[in-house]
């Protein structure tokens, strides 16, 4: 473990680091109730508008598909003027769980950057000064990619999901009236899913880091990475090819851009040992 400029992490004992982490893990659960309770206040505003806005036809991403079809002249299913299920809560407190746990998910996919910089302060007085120089934008290009995830999520793969889910019938005596729970469990998930899953690059890097990944290791397992990605595609989205393609289109270029980073990284370590081998050639 590297040096710190004050206190030294190497002098702190295996209770010293669990206090510390504990402090970090108490700060962050604060920042995310305190988060939460704001959404609670404004709960309204996040069912009727945000949460419940894939279930209704003049939602953006409805419209844009819309227009789409009728540019090209088909008939779609977005241009309808609603969707054909309800959404009802079936239990006595259904309502007021699921404001309280939607506040909390709010509080953590909000809170995110700052529960990252709490980790990050955890973790860095273990890294050396160069370490912790080029690591710098971390939090802010984790957190970047984190909230376009989410963003692609909301925007594409959950109101995908909800539309075709919401108007799959096996047959028209069978009625499409969905749980509370259930159909924010799909907007969940699905924002959820595509946080994580835009953070590849950076979670690339860390395992370049440690030596488990190399760009060969990537390039030689593409193929199989581009049947995972549509099995995964497949897992968040509708069962349709059109809905599986455009979830994995930007995952697929998040996979290339992983490599390109992979590669910085070994070249960066390179030059690091060769400086090393010549500075030790020079003492000898």
């Amino acid at each position: 473990m590297a040096d710190k400029s004050t206190t030294s992490p190497n002098e702190m004992s295996f209770l010293d680091h669990l206090e510390e982490l504990r402090w970090h893990l108490i700060r962050s659960t604060i920042a995310v109730v305190l988060i939460g309770i704001v959404a609670f206040v404004f709960s309204r505003f996040i069912f009727d508008v945000i949460i419940f806005g894939p279930s209704q036809m003049d939602f953006p991403t409805y419209e844009f598909f819309c227009r789409a079809a009728n540019f090209i002249n088909i008939e779609s299913d977005f241009c309808k003027d609603k969707l054909p299920f309800t959404i009802q809560s079936r239990t006595m407190s259904g309502q007021f769980s699921a404001d309280i746990w939607t506040a909390i998910w709010v509080g953590i996919i909000v809170g995110f950057p700052y529960v990252l910089y709490e980790l990050w302060k955890f973790i860095s007085p273990g890294l050396y000064e160069k370490e912790r120089k080029h690591s710098k934008g971390f939090i802010l290009i984790a957190s970047l990619l984190f909230f376009l995830g989410v963003l692609f999520g909301y925007y594409i793969v959950a109101p995908l999901s909800i539309n075709f889910l919401g108007t799959y019938q096996v047959s028209e005596m069978v009625l499409n009236e969905f749980d509370l729970d259930s159909y924010i469990g799909t907007v969940r998930s699905a924002v959820l899913a595509c946080g994580v899953l835009f953070e590849l690059p950076i979670i690339i890097f860390f395992l370049t880091k440690v030596g488990l990944v190399t760009p060969e290791i990537m390039k030689k397992y593409r193929k199989i990475a581009l049947v995972v990605v549509l099995i995964l595609s497949a897992v968040i989205t509708p069962p349709d090819v059109a809905s599986q393609i455009i979830v994995a289109i930007p995952v697929l270029i998040l996979y290339q851009v992983s490599i390109y980073i992979s590669g910085r990284v070994l070249k960066r370590e390179a030059k690091k040992e060769a400086k090393k081998a010549k500075a030790n050639v020079k003492r000898s």
